[in-house]
């Protein structure tokens, strides 16, 4: 019987091929029995499937052989099945990651916006802010969001504080990024399908509102306080396109040389 077509991995793992998967669940069925009972022999710990959605027939025939979901995207699934008990898989994106953002003007006014789907059946002001996308740095987030909900253009100045909480969306966990920017421009202009009211309001009566919330109040006070940390690129180890790091103004830079100078990190 010809076994699935798979590629080895480095935590002792097999991946199956999904481009030479069979079309045909029968055939799927027999040669993935065949293949398991191979793999085993082999020492494998742990087998990997990912169906693309074209293939969707083959799903019952996976679990019915003792895969599990793993996770799946807009056009596959991927499952698992453990050839050895208690063999190590790593769990799928268990975070949503946010950013908001401060934005304070030359007047000590701050943006803020009213959702117009809001939990509560009362406004309340908070800041601008939303959900990172795929790939997106939380500097580049926080600007976009601030961008399209109020029309506001910004300039990044440092990471002041993050919030963790559990149980949200699809009870995931989130972490909620609180970024200090400097506004470029001042002209408001909502994004009517999720902003109900935006404006600038004075820092002082943001902070002594009744509708504004606790936590709100307490993250605008450690943006104006806090020293927070700046954008910083390692050298000999930063990717500006996959690499985000955020450091303390005054770091020690450590040159290739191995000699160490203080530097101020820009933001």
């Amino acid at each position: 019987m010809q076994i699935l077509e798979a590629t080895p991995n480095r935590f002792q793992g097999i991946e199956l091929d999904p481009a030479a998967l069979p079309h045909d669940p029968e055939e799927f069925r027999t040669r993935l029995s065949a293949s398991l009972q191979e793999w085993k022999h082999e020492a494998f710990k742990v087998v990997w499937i990912t169906i693309p959605i074209e293939r969707a027939a083959l799903i019952p025939v996976a679990t019915q052989a003792g895969f599990s979901f793993h996770h799946s995207g807009t056009d596959y699934l991927l499952l698992t099945k453990r050839l050895e008990p208690n063999a190590l898989i790593p769990e799928y994106a268990t975070h949503y990651i946010g950013a908001g953002g401060v934005v304070i003007n030359e007047r000590e006014e701050l943006l803020v916006v009213s959702e117009l789907h809001r939990r509560s059946e009362s406004p309340y002001y908070k800041l601008p802010g939303g959900a990172l996308h795929p790939g997106e740095h939380i500097a580049t987030c926080v600007q976009r969001e601030v961008f399209e909900e109020t029309g506001v253009r910004t300039k990044f100045e440092k990471l002041v504080c993050f919030r963790h909480w559990h149980g949200y969306r699809y009870d995931k966990s989130d972490i909620y990024f609180v970024c200090r920017l400097s506004p470029l421009s001042e002209n408001i202009s909502i994004q009517a399908e999720e902003i109900e009211e935006c404006l600038w309001l004075p820092v002082t009566e943001y902070l002594s509102s009744k509708i504004v919330s606790t936590f709100n109040k307490h993250i605008v006070k450690a943006a104006i306080e806090s020293p927070g940390v700046t954008h910083m690129e390692i050298e000999g180890y930063s990717d500006p396109e996959r690499h985000e790091i955020f450091m303390p103004n005054g770091m020690a830079k450590i040159s290739k040389s191995g000699s160490i100078r203080i530097i101020r990190i820009e933001g």
